[in-house]
């Protein structure tokens, strides 16, 4: 049987706010972890901070002031690397802008957290990069967000086996089509849905549920001997 019990741990969560972000830091504070949530200000982060064992850090992922507030820290034992962004274009009309910002976000931000976070860490430590089955496949327009999620699968094999030594385990987390703010306006078109159902054996999109559950496995002690895995949540998606 496995019991995930994180007492006495602190995590970090980026992108809590809403989401993914906002189902993992209330599935690590509910099986016992100290987690500090840390989005751009909002009412929702807000509303997050109200929650037993969570604290908040209006911060900026791609910024200088999150980086400094970990380098504050006693310790960290778990960083989730949640933060990022998708704008779909297609490929020849792929803005500049759209590129630099979904780099910037989505590969350098989740390096320089990660950086930071490791520094941290000792012998037990754990950190979760999300990533995608976008990391796994290809998607019309979806270049730039399949590149920067190909990056982080690369970026996790890598951590892995250098920070192995040291005993932190990285992993990844490779959701499908979940239904959050983020990608509600693209699931409300029904031939978008349509295609999404399609795609996916089991017909259905997941839920931000379903994405914590395979962070909170990740991060716990039954995973003790899991680094350097992307774990795919995917509804058979990529098994095609």
């Amino acid at each position: 049987m496995l019991t995930i019990d994180l007492s006495g741990k602190t995590a970090l969560v980026t992108g809590a706010s809403r989401g993914l972000g906002r189902a993992i830091c209330e599935s690590l504070a509910a099986a016992g972890a100290a987690v500090i949530a840390a989005a751009r200000a909002s009412d929702d982060l807000n509303s997050l901070a109200e929650i037993e064992r969570v604290s908040a850090w209006p911060v900026d992922a791609t910024g200088e002031d999150i980086l400094k507030k970990i380098d504050a820290l006693d310790r960290l034992d778990i960083l989730v690397n949640n933060a990022g962004t998708n704008t779909p274009q297609p490929f020849l009309e792929v803005e500049d802008a759209v590129l630099d910002r979904m780099l910037d976000l989505n590969v350098r931000a989740a390096f320089r957290i990660a950086r930071a976070s490791a520094r941290k860490m000792g012998d037990g430590g754990s950190i979760v990069n999300m990533s995608s089955q976008m990391g796994h496949v290809g998607s019309p327009r979806r270049t730039v967000y399949c590149m920067t999620k190909h990056a982080i699968e690369g970026l996790t094999k890598a951590m892995a086996v250098e920070l192995a030594p040291a005993g932190i385990r990285v992993n990844a987390v490779a959701p499908t089509f979940i239904e959050t703010p983020m990608t509600k306006p693209m699931l409300a078109n029904p031939d978008f849905m349509a295609f999404v159902n399609d795609m996916i054996p089991m017909g259905k999109v997941g839920q931000p549920g379903d994405v914590a559950s395979a962070v909170l496995y990740l991060v716990s002690d039954g995973a003790a001997m899991v680094t350097g895995h992307s774990l795919l949540v995917d509804g058979g998606w990529t098994a095609q």
